[in-house]
């Protein structure tokens, strides 16, 4: 399936809100990282040309970043950097109580959004500027080191 063909399918609930968050992501994360269909979802990635060794090691598998997915009950946002980063989670965490008035609907790195008229159009572009390319390849590099997953 292709991104056309993934957001041709949102359901009508969504479809207002998912193509904000879209733009909100694209005008907000930093350069380097790459528009794919991965994981069933659009997925913003560091491509292989800068980062060869790929996700899990799989040299066919650029390394994801943050995807974006709609679902029938909630909007998701798959946020691999904030996953791991303790300082970043709770900026996001205590950020998102000042500014939404629902609670935060979380897992490690999917933030679940609800309802459409609470979503943080703001706050979720100022999430996206938080880390570069380079950084998440360190902070990628990093952890799979420590947990002995690199070669």
């Amino acid at each position: 399936m292709s991104i056309e063909e993934y957001e041709q399918a949102l359901p009508e609930k969504w479809r207002e809100s998912y193509f904000q968050l879209k733009e909100i992501i694209i005008t907000h994360l930093p350069t380097g990282f790459e528009l794919v269909m991965q994981y069933g979802m659009p997925t913003f990635v560091v491509p292989l040309a800068v980062f060869p060794e790929g996700y899990l090691q799989r040299e066919d598998e650029p390394l994801p970043f943050v995807s974006l997915g709609a679902q029938k009950n909630h909007l998701a946002i798959y946020h691999m950097g904030i996953m791991g980063n303790p300082p970043l989670l709770t900026w996001f965490q205590e950020e998102y109580a000042k500014q939404v008035p629902t609670k935060l609907n979380m897992g490690k790195s999917c933030i679940r959004l609800t309802n459409p008229k609470n979503i943080p159009y703001t706050l979720v572009g100022e999430l996206m500027e938080k880390i570069t390319v380079e950084e998440w390849i360190e902070r990628y590099t990093h952890y799979q080191e420590k947990s002995g997953n690199r070669k």
